[in-house]
């Protein structure tokens, strides 16, 4: 199975690739449309700011190719983000696969959200054999509204959507590669999607 990873300048690309050599797989990182096109399956992360981000995707044309792709991919974190219409942050046009505009949490919590939290209403064959409620790993100061295409949910300060899924698209606001076990076997399942 040929396992690429978005290399565009603005992802936690280390432990992820540690989190896959640890299912038993290999990941290659590449930002070369062909080898992103032939994958198996295609993982998008993304730390930092929405703006630079996307501005890193327009560079290399992966903003257009991304959209495109018919195998299953997985945004991860800011990844996730990006896949959405819009973004607060820096006024952030998305790429527009999933149907849903990214907000900011209100000064009434601590922001970024940052450390453990519970994914419930676990909707879709990326959380086989994981239970309500378990534990993940989130740093994040924008969320994704509950929508049509909310797979999970997570609560700090309302309901958000801690995953989303169309089609062959999937995206985890939480970071599965730093979710201990569970985490991992929602990275396996993606693999076997």
């Amino acid at each position: 199975m040929k396992i690429v990873i978005i290399n565009y300048g603005a992802g936690n690309i280390q432990s992820i690739m540690f989190a896959i050599e640890r299912l038993g797989y290999k990941a290659v990182l590449s930002n070369n449309p062909d080898e992103i096109k032939s994958a198996d399956k295609v993982i998008f992360p993304g730390v930092g700011e929405a703006s630079y981000a996307m501005m890193m995707l327009q560079k290399s044309g992966l903003d257009t190719l991304i959209p495109t792709l018919t195998q299953p991919v997985l945004g991860i974190c800011l990844g996730m983000q990006l896949m959405c219409n819009h973004s607060e942050e820096g006024d952030t046009k998305g790429l527009g696969i999933f149907d849903v505009n990214v907000i900011k949490f209100t000064n009434k919590v601590k922001v970024p959200q940052m450390g453990w939290n519970v994914i419930y209403n676990l909707k879709s064959d990326l959380f086989k054999g994981i239970a309500e409620k378990e534990y993940m790993y989130l740093v994040h100061s924008f969320y994704a509204p509950i929508c049509d295409e909310t797979i999970a949910t997570t609560d700090y300060e309302v309901e958000y959507s801690s995953a989303l899924e169309n089609n062959n698209f999937y995206g985890t606001q939480f970071h599965p590669e730093k979710s201990g076990d569970v985490g991992e076997q929602i990275l396996g399942n993606f693999l076997k999607l």
